[in-house]
Order: structure tokens, then C-alpha cells, then sequence
């Protein structure tokens, strides 16, 4: 990871990174209990580490990145998307949006205003994707 990289990472985590993954966390362990949500789980897991640091990472399809089609890239992935934006997605993206709105009115939180607008839209629709390096 660059040094840049660490430095805003470590600046996102005190200024609201840790709370958004924590929001993250508890979503993923609400699916795990329920058992049924437990595809929805593991995709909130890795979606909270990539909330704690976004930073020298970035989100995509993992069509993409594999050039197969799975479960979570297919028609199944498109289900399971709609139900995790019923259950989880939409509080979550709203969390995302709202800090993006508090740290956009200063100057030196709008690169931190704006990697929450990603997330708001990666928490709306997690399943089928996969963090890689930037």
C-alpha cells in the first residue's frame, strides 16, 4: 500500500470510517444468526474491511475480474441483491450518505464525502462484487 494510501486510511478511520464498518459488521452478524443470510454475511464482512480501508482498494464486478459467471454475478446475484436492499442495503447506504453530507462541508473532507458516495452505492448492491487493489 502506498504511503498516501496509509495516511488516508488512517485519517478515514478517525474522521468516520470506523463507524460505517462497524455498521457493516453488525449487519454481516445480523444475516449470520439468521443463518438464511449467511451468502448476504460473508459479502457485508468484506465490504467492512474495504469500509475501514478504502483507500489504495476498490470495488468491482468480480465478472470482471474472473471473466466467469457465478452465483453472485448471475441471475441469483440479482435476488440476492434485492433482498439485501430490503433488509440491510438501504440504512446502510443512507448511513454512507449522510457522513458524506457532514464531511462534505469542509474542504479537506470532501476526498472522505466522496469515497461514501461509493460505498452508499456498493451497500446497496454488494453481492457479485469483489475488492481489489487500485
Amino acid at each position: 500500500m502506498a504511503p498516501v494510501s496509509i495516511l488516508l486510511n488512517l485519517l478515514w478511520i478517525l474522521i468516520g470510517g470506523a463507524w460505517m464498518a462497524f455498521g457493516w459488521v453488525v449487519a454481516a452478524v445480523i444475516m449470520a444468526i439468521t443463518i438464511v443470510g449467511l451468502p448476504w454475511a460473508r459479502a457485508a464482512f468484506n465490504i467492512a474491511v474495504y469500509t475501514l480501508l478504502p483507500f489504495g482498494s476498490r470495488a468491482v464486478n468480480r465478472y470482471d475480474v474472473t471473466g466467469v459467471e457465478d452465483i453472485g454475478t448471475g441471475p441469483l446475484g440479482v435476488i440476492g441483491n434485492i433482498i439485501w436492499f430490503v433488509l440491510a442495503g438501504w440504512w446502510l447506504a443512507l448511513g454512507h450518505l449522510l457522513t458524506a453530507l457532514v464531511l462534505a462541508a469542509t474542504i479537506i473532507g470532501i476526498p472522505f464525502a466522496w469515497a461514501h458516495l461509493k460505498l452508499a452505492g456498493i451497500a446497496l448492491w454488494p453481492i457479485g462484487k469483489v475488492i481489489v487493489p487500485a
